[in-house]
């Protein structure tokens, strides 16, 4: 028994650093998520002071929830706090923390499972990173996309997204409310891999599995109630701030 017993505790540990290892990336791609004020709060009765794309979420492609015991603590991301009203606002309540708050008990402790991910700090500092660093906002511009009374062409926005990141996004309409022929530009979705290196957006996620879950819940601005993936053949609009 003696000298079973190394060998059991070596096992042991072998199976437990097995266990850590394969449970640093239990996701695979992670999706950082833009939104156009004016079109979210057209549709949710909110008032859209940002004339620029804001950050909806960041958000792993597996698990919601994860860890309820881990509480959000805005004194961990204090220094972020000025960037975080300005890139990624309640777009219903501007100065209110809750919106955060939701975004972490969601998305955030099921991406905190990757190291690279694993305190509010990481997380929310890369999503900003991430965000600062693609200018979504600057590279439509680059494109001459730019909010305005006139329609355009689906396939053009798309190509200059993936032209520009050389990946393919998932991009998001609303229904008009004024034009049945028109499609409302919404939301915009790019991804990366474990490493944070930008990869297709291939994967779709139904209206259904994310507006129907958060129907109860306090935050409405994580629901994407009235989007879809936009259609092809139907003119676009981008709403510039009223």
């Amino acid at each position: 028994m003696r000298l079973c017993y190394p060998l059991l505790v070596c096992l042991a540990a072998a199976a437990s650093s097995a266990f850590i290892i394969s449970s640093q990336h239990v996701w695979t791609k992670v999706i950082l998520t833009h939104h156009w004020p004016a079109t979210f709060c057209s549709m949710e009765h909110c008032h859209a002071n940002f004339s620029y794309w804001t950050l909806h979420g960041f958000w792993p492609n597996s698990g919601t929830f994860c860890n309820s015991s881990w509480h959000f603590n805005s004194s961990q991301i204090q220094d972020l706090l000025p960037d975080m009203k300005k890139s990624w606002p309640d777009l219903f309540k501007p100065s209110s923390p809750e919106f955060w708050k939701y975004e972490w008990r969601k998305h955030g402790t099921c991406a905190a499972e990757a190291i690279s991910l694993n305190s509010q700090h990481k997380y929310f500092s890369k999503a900003l990173e991430l965000y600062h660093k693609l200018d979504l906002d600057s590279i439509l511009k680059k494109f001459n996309i730019s909010p305005s009374e006139k329609y355009y062409n689906f396939s053009y926005i798309e190509g200059a997204i993936e032209n520009f990141y050389n990946v393919k996004p998932k991009i998001q309409c609303a229904n008009s409310a004024k034009n049945d022929g028109v499609q409302v530009l919404g939301q915009i979705e790019l991804c990366f891999n474990p490493d944070f290196t930008l990869i297709d957006c291939v994967e779709q996620i139904s209206t259904k599995s994310v507006s129907d879950t958060d129907l109860n819940e306090p935050m409405g601005v994580d629901k994407a109630s009235g989007l879809s993936v936009c259609d092809y053949d139907v003119p676009v609009y981008y709403p510039p701030l009223q």
